[in-house]
C-alpha cells in the first residue's frame, strides 16, 4: 500500500521564532496560579524548553498566533535569565487551521492538562456556536459531553441576554416589629 502524501506531525518541524513575533490568542481559558508559574519558570530554567509552543502563522501580519503554550511564552517574555539564555527565541510548531479549529485545538491541549476558566469556556462555546459549528462538532472537537455543552451554552446565553442591562441591589424591605403592629 502506497501513501502519496504521508502525514507528518508538526513536532518534526520545530522553529526558533523571535518572541516579539509571537502573540497570544484572545480565547484561551486556561489559568495557571502564581505558584505553578514559578514552577514552570524553574522547570524551563532547569530542563530547557521540552515542548514547543503551537502556533498559527498569520502571513498578513507576519505574526505567530499562539494556539497552545501561552504560559511557556509568558515565561520567556518575563524571565530575564531564560530570555537571555534562549536569545529571545521561542520554539514553535505551526499548524494550518481556521479559527474555529484553532479554538478546538487550544481547548483539547488545555483539557488534557489542567483546569479552565468557566466564563472564558462559555465565551468560546458561544463564539463557536455563532460561527455555525454544530453541537456535535463542538462536543467532538472540544471533548465535552452534551450536559456540559448545555450548561456552557446556558451560561453564555444568560450573559448575552443581560449584557446591556443595568442592575442594582434592591434596598432591604423595612422590618416590622410585632409591637408596632399591635399599636
Amino acid at each position: 500500500m502506497e501513501i502519496k502524501d504521508e502525514y507528518k506531525s508538526p513536532v518534526y518541524n520545530v522553529r526558533a521564532i523571535p518572541v516579539d513575533k509571537v502573540v497570544a490568542n484572545d480565547y484561551n481559558p486556561n489559568v495557571v496560579a502564581p505558584p505553578e508559574m514559578k514552577l514552570l519558570e524553574l522547570s524551563i530554567w532547569e530542563d530547557g524548553f521540552t515542548m514547543p509552543c503551537v502556533c498559527y502563522y498569520d502571513k498578513e501580519n507576519d505574526k505567530y498566533i499562539l494556539v497552545d503554550g501561552f504560559h511557556r511564552y509568558t515565561v520567556l517574555k518575563t524571565s530575564q535569565r531564560i530570555y537571555e539564555r534562549e536569545r529571545g527565541l521561542l520554539p514553535v510548531v505551526v499548524i494550518e487551521k481556521d479559527l474555529s479549529n484553532r479554538m478546538g485545538s487550544t481547548i483539547r491541549h488545555n483539557r488534557a492538562r489542567g483546569t479552565h476558566n468557566i466564563e472564558l469556556m462559555s465565551h468560546i462555546v458561544a463564539e463557536l456556536d455563532k460561527a455555525g459549528m454544530s453541537d456535535q462538532w463542538i462536543m467532538k472537537h472540544i471533548g465535552m459531553d452534551r450536559d456540559e455543552l448545555l450548561r456552557l451554552k446556558q451560561i453564555s446565553g444568560l450573559a448575552e441576554l443581560f449584557a446591556d442591562k443595568d442592575f442594582s441591589i434592591p434596598q432591604p424591605k423595612p422590618q416590622y416589629i410585632a409591637s408596632e403592629l399591635e399599636e
